[in-house]
């Protein structure tokens, strides 16, 4: 028994690496398929578009580095960050930049509709898939449990209030907003609690 425990733990770390890594770059890529469907981005996605048009950026570089600085906030929070916050920061954001040269801009309304379909359950299932890994929260995450925890508020509160100030402030900038961005939020939630149970991934 103590020798095929030996053996079977790193199969399962390479595994939850592998399973975080593809989770990064299929979020990364559900990002570039919204913004081909030029209907609308998710609200974190609102803003970086937004400051990715007033910087004359990438839509990726805007990604890593508001990661970076989420995660700069974790600090007086007392969060810690784990192997999988530290790639998502990255990985993600390069993710984008390759993806939005890969997928075509849609010009059919009714293929622009079913591109924010697929990019939602696509971004679901990424997200089920990073979290489940278990190797570390997003920096938006942890950002969003570290207040929920220092102010004793709901998670779903804070959520929604850290969301809301991020989508107005993109709106400010003049970010990508639509009927998207209310799809996606709708859904996202209940997409991700379902698919969540299927990628789920114990740490040793």
């Amino acid at each position: 028994m103590e020798y095929h425990a030996r053996i079977e733990q790193p199969v399962t770390v390479a595994r939850r690496i592998l399973q975080l890594y593809i989770g990064l770059v299929a979020y990364g890529t559900s990002m570039a398929i919204m913004v081909r469907s030029r209907l609308g981005l998710d609200p974190w996605d609102v803003f970086h578009s937004g400051a990715a048009a007033r910087l004359g950026w990438s839509l990726g570089a805007v990604v890593i580095v508001v990661g970076a600085a989420a995660l700069i906030g974790w600090i007086p929070l007392a969060q810690r960050p784990g192997f999988g916050t530290i790639s998502n920061v990255v990985v993600i954001g390069l993710a984008v930049n390759v993806a939005l040269h890969v997928v075509p801009r849609a010009d059919l309304l009714a293929l622009r509709v079913a591109l924010v379909g697929f990019a939602i359950t696509l971004n679901a299932v990424a997200t089920a898939a990073y979290i489940g890994a278990s190797l570390g929260p997003g920096p938006r995450d942890g950002l969003m449990t570290g207040i929920a925890r220092r102010s004793g508020r709901s998670i779903r509160i804070v959520r929604t209030a850290i969301e809301m100030t991020v989508l107005l402030c993109g709106l400010a900038l003049g970010g990508n907003a639509g009927i998207a961005t209310v799809a996606y939020a709708s859904a996202i939630g209940p997409l991700v609690q379902r698919f969540l149970p299927m990628f789920a991934i114990a740490a040793p």
